[in-house]
């Protein structure tokens, strides 16, 4: 980047420009978007289509500055500086005249046919809208699933057979303690399950569950909740009955 010195600002403010016709458009964009995303945003406000466009960034006075060719490369390893415009081309995009959809231009064309334009032009923006929500929303899902791997991988290093642990409980009811018999994968629910034998009889098996057993303990002393529903630690022994189950438990 030229003439910003040491600091590198996150965000360049260009001027849209799209050729052939009357848009123009001041826009700011990170400095690290590559040009293939520049082109998926430019598409959705222009028009043009990211397999034909072509971008240009020039002077005030129509002079070129750089060509945006190479999709992989980054904003910020260009010339760029806050006030350049950003000239967009695409020879498949129609360069008539722009149509003034006015109330007198309206008076010139049918009401149908008004219609119809409008109802195009809405469908375009709500397709293209729909594209880019649905690639954020994928993204935000793998993020959260990824933060969630993460966060169980570190649990799991930390819940041990033998372990002392409490059992969290919902909806204001109490928790329980007891001591980690299991850790691992079962056969009657996917994902990481820890099986527990508790203090006190406040579980709702004997450390089995459908036939196959998982570890040694007496009818209702047995459980398997998650990792997140415990938490690993030098707690006491119950010794009394208090309180309803209210848990994803097995």
């Amino acid at each position: 980047m030229s003439a910003m010195g040491d600091f590198v600002p996150a965000f360049v403010r260009f001027t849209v420009v799209t050729e052939g016709t009357e848009f123009m458009s001041d826009r700011k964009f990170p400095v690290t978007s590559t040009i293939a995303d520049l082109k998926m945003k430019l598409e959705l406000l222009t028009g043009a289509s990211v397999h034909s466009m072509q971008l240009e960034l020039r002077r005030s006075d129509g002079t070129t500055v750089a060509a945006l060719k190479d999709d992989s490369a980054r904003l910020e390893s260009f010339p760029i500086t806050d006030g350049l415009t950003l000239h967009v081309s695409d020879p498949h995009l129609n360069h008539g005249e722009p149509e003034d959809f006015s109330l007198d231009e309206r008076d010139k064309i049918s009401e149908e046919r008004y219609n119809q334009l409008n109802e195009s032009a809405r469908k375009f923006l709500q397709e293209q809208g729909f594209r880019a929500f649905n690639e954020e929303q994928k993204d935000m899902l793998r993020k959260i699933a990824e933060e969630k791997e993460k966060k169980k991988k570190e649990l799991l290093k930390v819940i041990q057979i033998g372990n002392r642990c409490e059992v969290h409980g919902v909806k204001q009811q109490p928790a329980r303690h007891g001591t980690v018999m299991f850790v691992g994968e079962v056969d009657f629910k996917p994902g990481v399950w820890v099986g527990v034998k508790y203090d006190l009889p406040l579980g709702k098996n004997d450390g089995s569950v459908n036939g196959k057993r998982y570890f040694e303990c007496l009818p209702k002393y047995g459980g398997f909740v998650r990792p997140v529903d415990l938490t690993i630690g030098d707690f006491p022994p119950d010794d009394d009955i208090d309180g309803e189950l209210d848990l994803e438990e097995l």
